[in-house]
């Protein structure tokens, strides 16, 4: 007796002859199924190679294609019939990702009633744009691609890469990439697969991934296609939030990778306390890793940690290591110290002076001499206890009084103007260069200064992992008021408003790669400083009027410069390469 049918409801019934291929991967398909679909079906994404289980016929040939996977690159093979014999081939090279594949079938979708606030997403028009999408990547710690490749790939249909602009600032602030599987290899369930959808931490605006992800579908919705595929970390839950909101749900598609350096957090157990390291630390913890080097972490909330590879064990600290000497570190702990033994070595230093305990004469004499000064602890970092912009007495009297809270030695130096440029230096090389920003935020003709602080303040606070907040205090309120707004007022849409004087990134401040700019004398200089103070690894800041002009003016330098901030340059491997050179070459 046939099921009795609810009135009101319709049966949805199965469109004849589309095939279950992805569906059940533990059955083989007949000819017919098969028919018009190409066989061994393998996709170059740049950043590694999609490889579609359901086109091979044979399993050996899947694991032929896994073990063709270039170095420093991540392949994936999706859609294998099963998958834990494929992996019982190779068990030593091959794993099952511990990811979830979630399917969104598009006749179910439903278009957003209202647009997202803030956000442009478009297909990508340059290879600049390609560029872009790679630094999004590095931010993410994803694997980055070639952009030639990449942007072959986009000058044919099989391939959409989209991304999304910021509508205030028209900077790419999110990415993601879709394949459609019937111009790839002749798919006869019609379905595509959505790869790498990632934002800007730091800058993107809220939404911008439901707004990636709704595009990619409604552009395969206006195809005809019938679903959409991606695959998510299991304990990604932000994202896995997201997908159920749009209409995914689990499917039973499983990927399949390769044991290699990349893939090690993915299939070996961490060591204790590595998820528990701030983010500078982390990330050498993670290169570590990745070349066999035993990571033993003795205090995760000092970031320290013990390297270990055959006999040698290094202990560190972030980026600060047993190779650098104390007299090293005394040398960048006192400003005025540094600023003499730099001067020495041939590298511009502003004016200065020492302000004694109860005489300001020095400093004043300072001031009439050059208009603005910055007053600033001769110990202490992060920021802490500088003013910027001094122009008057009593100005001078209150920076010099809040300089005094972290250090009884007070510098007061002259005010050159220029951008703040952090120089990245390891074993005497120049490694990475980056532009830092004291933090801004940017007017949505809607909400006030003070809440464009604390959304901004959230979002870096996030992309830090704790390290990186604006704060609201009277420097932030003052700052504003020089600008003519008060923290309560509304900022019109686009405008954008620096809220810190110092570039410093433990208050919010931004970073810009500009590695590939540095002029040449300005990295001589840079390592001439660190010969000078004879440090293996340091942050050299200095003030440049034009990053890509050969002018500077040294600031200071760090002995414990945070690697994190200046991906994609390869800081970390750059500090292991330093600790472990005979590492260097297995990778």
């Amino acid at each position: 007796m046939a099921a009795p049918r609810l009135a009101g409801h319709r049966r949805r019934t199965t469109v004849a002859g589309t095939p279950d291929l992805t569906g059940r991967n533990w059955t083989r398909p007949s000819e017919h199924q098969l028919e018009g679909m190409d066989s061994d079906v393998v996709l170059d994404l740049a950043w590694g190679r999609l490889v579609f289980g359901q086109t091979f016929s044979e399993m050996r040939n899947i694991l032929a294609a896994l073990r063709a996977e270039e170095s420093g690159q991540r392949d994936i093979c999706i859609y294998a019939r099963d998958p834990h014999v494929l992996v019982g081939l190779a068990p030593d090279e091959l794993f099952i990702d511990p990811s979830y594949t979630y399917r969104l079938d598009l006749y179910r979708y439903r278009p957003r009633p209202e647009l997202i606030r803030g956000i442009f997403v478009r297909t990508v028009t340059s290879l600049e744009d390609m560029q872009a999408i790679n630094e999004i990547y590095a931010r993410n710690n994803m694997v980055t691609g070639d952009p030639e490749t990449m942007w072959a790939n986009h000058r044919t249909r099989c391939f959409t890469y989209l991304v999304a602009e910021d509508r205030r600032t028209r900077r790419i602030v999110g990415t993601v990439t879709g394949v459609d599987h019937v111009l790839a290899f002749g798919d006869p369930e019609s379905g595509t697969s959505l790869w790498c959808l990632a934002v800007d931490a730091q800058s993107a605006p809220p939404g911008t991934g439901e707004a990636l992800v709704r595009v990619l579908a409604e552009r395969y919705v206006g195809r005809g296609r019938s679903y959409v595929d991606l695959s998510v970390m299991h304990d990604n839950s932000g994202a896995i939030a997201l997908y159920r909101k749009l209409g995914f749900v689990r499917a039973p598609a499983v990927c399949v990778k390769r044991k290699n350096p990349i893939n090690t957090p993915l299939f070996a157990a961490r060591p204790p306390g590595v998820t528990e390291l701030n983010p500078y630390a982390r990330i050498i913890a993670d290169e570590a890793l990745r070349r066999g080097i035993r990571v033993e972490v003795t205090d995760a909330e000092f970031g320290e940690m013990r390297l270990a590879l055959g006999g040698r064990r290094v202990l560190t600290r972030e980026s600060l290591s047993e190779f650098t000497t104390a007299v090293a570190m005394s040398r960048c702990d006192d400003k005025r110290v540094t600023r003499r033994i730099v001067e020495a070595a041939g590298v511009r230093v502003p004016r200065g002076v020492t302000v004694p305990e109860g005489d300001p004469g020095p400093a004043l004499e300072l001031l009439a001499a050059c208009g603005e000064l910055v007053v600033k602890p001769a110990r202490g970092e992060q920021g802490k206890g500088i003013t910027v912009g001094v122009t008057t007495g009593e100005e001078l009297d209150r920076a010099v009084a809040a300089a005094r809270l972290f250090c009884p030695d007070v510098l007061a130096e002259e005010l050159v103007p220029g951008e703040d440029l952090r120089v990245v230096v390891i074993d005497h090389e120049v490694v990475a260069a980056a532009v830092r920003k004291p933090a801004e935020v940017v007017g949505d003709g809607r909400r006030s200064i003070t809440d464009l602080v604390r959304e901004t303040s959230r979002r870096r606070e996030r992309a830090t992992g704790g390290e990186s907040r604006i704060p609201l205090d009277d420097v932030t309120a003052d700052v504003v008021r020089a600008a003519g707004y008060a923290m309560d007022d509304v900022l019109p849409h686009g405008e954008r408003l620096r809220v810190r004087r110092t570039a410093n990134l433990h208050t919010g401040g931004t970073i810009e790669d500009v590695t590939d700019r540095l002029h040449p004398d300005v990295a001589q200089a840079a390592i001439r400083a660190s010969r000078a103070i004879g440090i293996p690894v340091t942050g050299i800041d200095f003030l440049v009027p034009d990053v890509e002009g050969p002018d500077a003016v040294f600031v200071e330098a760090n002995e414990r410069p945070g690697l994190a901030n200046h991906e994609p340059q390869p800081t970390a491997a750059r500090f292991v390469d330093l600790l472990f050179p005979e590492t260097r070459q297995r990778l």
